[in-house]
C-alpha cells in the first residue's frame, strides 16, 4: 500500500499526469497519476489516505521548491495538472461526504483582470491541500462574490489581480463581502500586491506564493 503511495506522490511532483504524457522525459511509460490513484482506491486505500498521505505531501514538496526557485511556473503547472487527474477519482468520495474537506475556499480573479495562471495555481494548491474548491473564473466581481459565499456560509475568500489597474477593484471587493458577510476571511494574490497594499485595502491575508495561501487556510482551521 505504502508503495502505491509513495509511487502516485512521485507522479504528482514531478508532474506525471498519465501514461501516455511524455513529460517528465525520465518517467516515459511510467504510470502517471490517473493510473496510480485509480489503482490506489480499487486495491483498498482509503480515499483519505490517498489525499492525506499521497497527494497533500506531494504538493507541499512542489510548493516548497517553488517558493525556494528549485521549480518553475510551467513545472508547477504539470504538476497541478497531475494532481487534478488524481483528484478526479477522489471527486465522488467527496460528494458523497466519505473524504471530508478542511473548508471551502472561493476564488477569482477581480472584475477587469483576465489572467488566471496565478489563480490556477493556487487554486490546485489549495486543493490538493484538501480543501474544496470553487473557482468563479476570471473578472469577477463583489456581487458574484458575495452570492457564492452565501451559498457556502463560513468559507474562505481569495481573490487574485495581475494588473495594478485592477488592483483597485481589489478594495471596493473586499469592502463589499465585508459588509454583506462580515468574519469572512479574504486572502489576496497577484504580482503587483504586497502586505502594506493588503493592511490599506483591509484584506485579510497576502501570499507571494500559493504554498502561503495553503499554510495561512490550514492555521484557521488547525
Amino acid at each position: 500500500m505504502d508503495s502505491i503511495l509513495s509511487k502516485l506522490g512521485e507522479a504528482v511532483e514531478f508532474g506525471k499526469v498519465d501514461k501516455n504524457s511524455p513529460y517528465p522525459p525520465n518517467m516515459k511509460g511510467q504510470d502517471g497519476a490517473d493510473e496510480l490513484a485509480k489503482e490506489a482506491l480499487d486495491s483498498g486505500v482509503a480515499p483519505t489516505s490517498v489525499l492525506t498521505d499521497a497527494l497533500v505531501p506531494a504538493m507541499d514538496r512542489v510548493g516548497q521548491k517553488f517558493s525556494e526557485n528549485k521549480i518553475f511556473v510551467p513545472q508547477m503547472l504539470m504538476s497541478a495538472k497531475a494532481m487534478g487527474a488524481a483528484m478526479a477519482h477522489l471527486k465522488p468520495f467527496f460528494a458523497s461526504g466519505d473524504v471530508k474537506t478542511k473548508g471551502t475556499f472561493i476564488i477569482g480573479t477581480v472584475k477587469g483582470d483576465l489572467h488566471d495562471i496565478g489563480k490556477n495555481l493556487v487554486a490546485m494548491m489549495v486543493e490538493g491541500g484538501g480543501w474544496t474548491i470553487v473557482d468563479l473564473g476570471v473578472d469577477v466581481n463583489e456581487d458574484t462574490f458575495n452570492n457564492t459565499l452565501a451559498e457556502h456560509p463560513g468559507a474562505f475568500v481569495g481573490l487574485s489581480a495581475l494588473l495594478t489597474t485592477t488592483m483597485a477593484n481589489m478594495e471596493e471587493i473586499v469592502q463589499k463581502i465585508k459588509e454583506v458577510h462580515p468574519g469572512t476571511k479574504v486572502l489576496i494574490g497577484g504580482a503587483p500586491l504586497n502586505d502594506d497594499f493588503r493592511e490599506k485595502i483591509g484584506a485579510d491575508f497576502y501570499a507571494p506564493d500559493p504554498r502561503g495561501a495553503v499554510e495561512y487556510l490550514n492555521t484557521c482551521v488547525a
